[in-house]
């Protein structure tokens, strides 16, 4: 038994519609985590220059504190005591021992409240924290 062209059209046919759906659900998806990530480099913190800055670890377990110019400690966007950091630190450390710890202080900072924050990072079990710095050319 033989089809005509009509018939054999209306059986075969693909629904490009959640297909496509899908395609950008999950290019909004990367976009947001993308931005999120981000968030933490873009905080208006002013960073010293040096002739060996390099990149810091792409590890997403990385914990980035930032020291704004007035000295104050910011963690995920939030600011933070001391304490706070210790006790948030020590808890990743107890979890991971190979925790990664990226301290970025204003350059227009007192170099006293870099040394604090990575005081406290000693005193939470971070063997090595990262100085960040920028690449001056």
């Amino acid at each position: 038994m033989m089809l005509s062209a009509d018939e054999s059209e209306a059986r075969v046919s693909i629904e490009l519609t959640p297909l496509i759906d899908m395609v950008f659900l999950l290019l909004i998806f990367f976009l947001v985590a993308t931005t999120f990530h981000q968030e933490e480099r873009e905080m208006q913190i002013a960073l010293p220059a040096a002739k060996a800055a390099g990149p810091i670890s792409a590890n997403l377990r990385e914990i980035v504190i930032n020291v704004d110019e007035g000295g104050q400690i910011i963690v995920g966007g939030r600011a933070v005591t001391p304490e706070e950091l210790r006790e948030m630190i020590a808890q990743r450390v107890a979890v991971n021992p190979e925790q990664k710890v990226a301290v970025r202080g204003d350059r227009h900072t007192a170099y006293a409240n870099v040394v604090r924050v990575l005081d406290v990072c000693k005193a939470a079990g971070i063997q090595e924290p990262y100085l960040d710095t920028i690449l001056n050319e």
